[in-house]
This record gives C-alpha cells, structure tokens and sequence, in this order.
C-alpha cells in the first residue's frame, strides 16, 4: 500500500506526508475509515486495535473478489487489518518517494526479507563491514547456504564502490552510521554508483529512524529499520519495517506474504502510539547525547567518541551534508582497560541499564568488541570500547553516572 498521500488531521482536516515531521508524526495512519463511525458524525483518535486471524464473507463471490485484491482488504489476519495498514502508512510518508511499507516481527526479519526479495542463488552481494552483527551473520551463513556470494567492503569506500560489483552483483547492503563504530556511508555516491550498474541498494536506516535521514530520496530502493528501537520507543515490541519504492514494493510484498512475515493489531497500535511521540523523543535523546558526547570528549581517560555530529568522527562530512540530526546512540573507546573489566565500569552503573538494543527511553550501555566483529580489520581499540544509547533521563544526572565509572576505571591503571 502507499501512504504519501493525503491523510486526515486532527481536527478533521487533512495532512500530507510531505509536512513537518510532528505535523506528520501526530495525523498519519488517522483516515476516517479507520477511525470514523458510518454516519460521520463522530469518531475516536486512534485507529482501534483489530485482531484477527479469520475473515468472514458474504458469499463466495465476496471471498474471491477479496483475494483478487492485493492490499487494504480484509482477507485473512496475516495479510494485515486497519490497525497495521495504518502503521504501515504512517512510515512510509516518512521516506518521500516511497511506494509503500511491509511489517516483519522484528528489525532482523525485515533485512532478511528484503534480501530474499532481491537475491537469487549465485548472485553477488556487498554488505559493510561495519553492519549490524545479524546482518553479516545472514550473509555470510544462511544466504550462502541459498548459493548467494557475500563480500565485506569498507564503509568508506563512496563511490569507489563501483570497482567492487561484478557482473553478478545484485544487491549493496548500506547501513550509516555503521553498527558499533558509527562511520557515517557516503549513500548519495554509493546508490548512483548501483543504479547505473542495475544494482539494488538496502539501506539500514535505524539510526537516524527515517526521521533525520531520508533513504529513498538519496537513491536507496528498499530502506529498512528495525521498529523496535527508536519508533516503539518503549523498549517493549519487536517489529522491523522496509519502505520500498514503486520499482521494488511489489518484489518485496510478494516476498513478504510467501515467508509469512506479519504483526499482530497489538504489536501495530504500540508501534503506532510510539511514533506519535518519536520526533519529540529524538530531539531529546539528540540533546542529551550530544551534551554526553561532548563531557567524555573531555575526560582524560576517553581515547574516542564516536559521534557522527563530531568532527572527527569518520564520514563526519557525510552526516553533515546529508542528515538534518542525530539520535541517541554512540560509542566510546577508552585508553585504558579491556572487555576482561567491563565490569569495573558497567556492574555498579546507577541510571543506565546493562541490556541489547536501544531508541527506548531509558539510557543503556554495553562493552562492544567490534574488532572481534570485522573481517577487513582496520579498529583496534586503544581499552575498552562501550556503546551507549541515550534515553530521556535528566543528561547530568547520566553525566555523573558515568563519571564514577570512569573513576572506577582510573584504578587499573
């Protein structure tokens, strides 16, 4: 389905997809189908919560006429109802260009669904060496076990990228900034390079949400996030999406529907309720970060920080010229320590939580070991490397939190 038309406001009026990101955050996915009465003369303000897995027809011309139809009709639970069209709209108004969205159980699913829409046994595909872990997992384990070729390239390769595809390359994977070390894509040189070699590009855009960076219009065909960070926000659903473009979406909706990838109405409307707030949410967690950011910059300890907003950040440049912000998520390397005493700054931490994923509204911290994750080196840390995602506590109060943990560390020399 698409979802970059127009849509009704909050007052009944209508909103457009190419309107401010709050404008759009509040209205998207509210049509009056969904959340009117059948006189007009009233309604509520949230598209209900619809479960199903069985539809009932009329008569057996209804029920064939029904899977004639490709989309926004009641078929069977799997092939979605109100509550997930009306998610499925809301992102793709988010990425301009877009043709449509599908839904998958979660941000690993998502990738793994785009990639089978693209792939076929004995194609070529390059993937970052920097991509999220499950990422490379796929590549280089189920999908060569399809017959697919996967081989890592450096994130910033740019448009040099071109001198990688062979005549069997089908699908670049992107993903900006890079998981863990946070190197910033140069995604405008990179998909010009695929297009005019025929080739498919798949943007990670997780990272900045859709929100501070628009896939679509820097020439991806298929961009992909993984729902349960940022968008759900509450560290309580497990949901991916891919927004795709007309020449892809019918590829990708078709692949969809033949693995089974779906959500349930109850997963959606908390998606939903989350993306009302996102834009407001990330120009906190952006503020607060950026204040952290800058503190451990200037802590004596701290070799690193790997903020794409910083300068000396890499691909910095790129973040600059094509993001309108940044999000919460960064990484820090100190000059001392190891992963052997992560627990000297991590076990006594009082405001942030030691836990995977991140984009909910509390703060988390992890060790990372993204050399042990690349297979084209080049990230040799100088101590112990950590992540952190910023969540929508009081910055100082995690300021001084991480100060103590840093003075932990002092003591190892």
């Amino acid at each position: 389905m698409g979802g970059a038309g127009r849509h009704p406001g909050r007052h009944g009026g209508v909103s457009h997809s190419h309107d401010k990101p709050e404008t759009w955050a509040a209205a998207a996915g509210r049509r009056p189908e969904w959340t009117q009465n059948r006189e007009g003369t009233g309604g509520i303000v949230n598209p209900p919560v619809w479960r199903a897995s069985t539809i009932l027809y009329p008569t057996i011309a209804d029920m064939d006429s029904a899977n004639q139809r490709q989309d926004e009709t009641l078929f069977y639970g799997r092939k979605g109802t109100p509550t997930t069209w009306a998610l499925r709209e809301a992102l793709t108004g988010l990425e301009p260009g877009a043709e449509g969205t599908m839904l998958y159980p979660s941000g690993v699913a998502a990738i793994t669904g785009a990639m089978l829409a693209a792939l076929k046994p004995g194609e070529h595909l390059l993937i970052p060496d920097s991509a999220y872990d499950p990422t490379t997992h796929l590549s280089h384990g189920l999908l060569r076990q399809l017959g697919v070729q996967a081989e890592a390239y450096d994130p910033l390769i740019g448009g040099a990228i071109a001198g990688k595809f062979r005549p069997n390359t089908r699908l670049l994977v992107l993903e900006s900034p890079g998981s863990l070390t946070f190197e910033v894509q140069d995604i405008p040189a990179m998909t010009a390079a695929a297009r005019q070699a025929g080739i498919a590009t798949l943007l990670d855009n997780t990272w900045a949400a859709s929100l501070h960076f628009k896939g679509i219009a820097a020439g991806c065909d298929m961009v992909m996030q993984a729902l349960t960070k940022y968008v759900a926000g509450h560290s309580d659903v497990m949901m991916g999406s891919v927004s795709a473009t007309p020449e892809w979406f019918g590829r990708l909706r078709s692949t969809a529907w033949q693995l089974g990838h779906c959500v349930s109405g109850d997963e959606a409307a908390l998606a939903l309720r989350g993306f009302r707030t996102l834009p407001v949410r990330m120009a906190r967690q952006q503020e607060s970060a950026l204040k952290i950011a800058h503190w451990l910059k200037a802590q004596p300890l701290v070799e690193r920080v790997l903020h794409p907003a910083l300068p000396d950040c890499p691909g910095h440049e790129n973040w600059k010229r094509d993001f309108s912000g940044s999000s919460g998520l960064f990484g820090v390397v100190l000059k001392t320590g190891s992963r052997a005493d992560a627990p000297i700054f991590f076990d006594q931490l009082s405001h942030f939580g030691i836990g995977f994923s991140w984009g909910g509204y509390e703060s988390l911290a992890i060790p990372t070991s993204p050399e042990k994750l690349r297979k084209l080196g080049g990230f040799v840390p100088s101590g112990l490397s950590l992540r952190l995602s910023i969540g929508l506590e009081d910055p100082d109060d995690l300021i001084a939190d991480l100060s103590e943990a840093l003075k932990r560390m002092e003591s190892i020399g």
